[in-house]
């Protein structure tokens, strides 16, 4: 890390301890809960997309696999740098408002940040509009690890960044073999599967046609 980011993660946490107590304990919560709430996102896109098209569906469903494939790229790139935490490592930083983890579980990047950023861009994949929500959702997420003081700025750029990636890669490479199989997950004689993949779209009005006498 640099000089410049150690005085960032410094400044965040000074900051951190002025705010008041509503707002910490208000991030606390937030930086662990927040992942719930794209768990919700997830679920409320699946149940949405079972009366889309087989693409749509696909798309939903390959979000928090992307998102989970985003999770392993994490714990793989912190296994091989092995970067301590700022909260044990950074001389004379404020107190984290977070337990500081134990030695071994590193820093760079932020899984937290990976997921949110996975989860952020591949629900804006299932419904662009869900961006302007996402997005803001994954800052935040983001933001909240420095805040309480468990990880660097960079740690958590590079995890949106990598989370984004991931999530971009994994959609693009997933999304023919998964729509051909939501199509075939219609027809399946298994009442689980077909309701899990829903109805489809609604079928579109039917006009008849007469001979003319």
């Amino acid at each position: 890390m640099t000089s410049e980011d150690t005085a960032l993660y410094r400044d965040i946490t000074d900051f951190a301890l002025d705010t008041p107590n509503w707002v910490q304990h208000g991030t606390e919560i937030w930086t662990e809960a927040g992942l719930l709430v794209f768990a919700g996102l997830f679920a409320a896109a699946w149940w949405r997309a079972r009366r889309g098209s087989a693409r749509a569906f696909a798309i939903a469903a390959l979000a928090p696999l992307a998102t989970a494939v985003a999770y392993v790229c994490s714990e793989v790139l912190k296994s091989a740098v092995q970067e301590e935490r700022p909260c044990r490592a950074v001389a004379g930083a404020a107190t984290s408002l977070a337990a500081c983890p134990p030695h071994g579980d590193w820093s760079f990047p932020s899984n937290h940040a990976t997921i949110a950023g996975a989860a952020a861009v591949s629900l804006a994949l299932v419904r662009r509009a869900l961006l302007w929500l996402t997005a803001p959702l994954a800052l935040l997420m983001a933001f909240s690890r420095v805040f309480v003081g468990v990880h660097y700025p960079h740690d958590v750029i590079a995890g949106l960044a990598l989370g984004t990636l991931v999530a971009l890669l994994a959609v693009r490479l997933g999304r023919g073999p998964m729509t051909r199989l939501a199509g075939a997950m219609r027809t399946s004689p298994a009442p689980a599967v077909r309701w899990a993949r829903g109805p489809g779209p609604a079928p579109g009005p039917r006009y008849e046609t007469h001979a003319r006498r």
